[in-house]
């Protein structure tokens, strides 16, 4: 296998604990490079625990995760190095207020290249015209709407030039028309720049057109995966649920669990 087949993303028998609690077991996924690999599940179901898994922030308890061929390293100055190559998109942005829109992108570059300051402005001004937000560079961010937010931390997820990119609910507190924004950019910078993303959302119906996987999570397994148009013809009780929002089914409501808990 030469590196260009060599998978963005592949996790074997990967099993993942938080103290001595099983989040997710038997994990076997392969993610393309060049695509991009939606993980669909409801809340608590691990989504959030893999991603931890795959930036290095919580080991494997068995099985392994390799990206680019290279698996995970455990120690500091090699993890650091690993991170570099993967640009994560918080939820919540993640930005700092007393920094200027300008400022918050320069800051992984300021923070991990000896690049002289004229080239990491022009860097700046690149990846701010790339989310068409030019104009910004001098804003704060207590001064950007909610979706000018978002695309500025994605600029800065960008500001490295990561290979592999990671979206944590990109879409979460966006109205309709700026969610359609950020998913219009994932896909272009996607397909421009060459990138592999994975992106970690409850919100289907906006991500999957720009998907060419989805992966369903559930009761602690992988569910499913495969393609998008396969995900909604499923027949699998546990996606169907999910997809079709109901609120009786194999997969329990939290609340209503633990209300019958509590009267047990």
């Amino acid at each position: 296998m030469t590196p260009s087949d060599t998978p963005a993303i592949r996790l074997a028998g990967l099993r993942l604990d938080r103290g001595k609690r099983t989040i997710l077991r038997d994990l076997d996924l392969v993610v393309p490079r060049g695509s991009i690999t939606a993980v669909l599940g409801p809340s608590g179901s691990g989504k959030s625990t893999l991603l931890a898994a795959l930036t290095g922030e919580l080991a494997a308890a068995a099985g392994s995760v390799e990206v680019f061929g290279e698996h995970v390293p455990h120690g500091a100055r090699a993890l650091l190095e690993f991170r570099k190559r993967i640009g994560v998109l918080l939820q919540g942005n993640g930005l700092l207020t007393d920094y200027t829109v300008a400022e918050n992108i320069a800051l992984p570059l300021e923070t991990h290249t000896q690049l002289p300051k004229p080239l990491i402005d022009r860097i700046v001004d690149f990846k701010l015209n790339a989310v068409g937000l030019r104009n910004a560079a001098d804003a704060f961010p207590r001064e950007l709407s909610g979706g000018m937010a978002r695309r500025v931390a994605l600029a800065r997820a960008l500001a490295l030039d990561p290979p592999l990119m990671i979206y944590d609910e990109p879409l979460t507190g966006l109205d309709p028309i700026a969610s359609g924004v950020i998913m219009s950019l994932i896909k272009q910078l996607n397909d421009s720049l060459g990138l592999t993303s994975v992106i970690v959302t409850h919100h289907v119906h906006e991500t999957l057109p720009i998907c060419d996987q989805a992966v369903f999570i559930a009761n602690g397994k992988l569910v499913f995966a495969g393609t998008p148009d396969a995900l909604e013809n499923s027949g699998d009780a546990l996606v169907r649920q999910f997809l079709r929002g109901e609120p009786d089914g194999p997969i329990p409501f939290e609340s209503t669990a633990f209300a019958r808990k509590e009267a047990a």
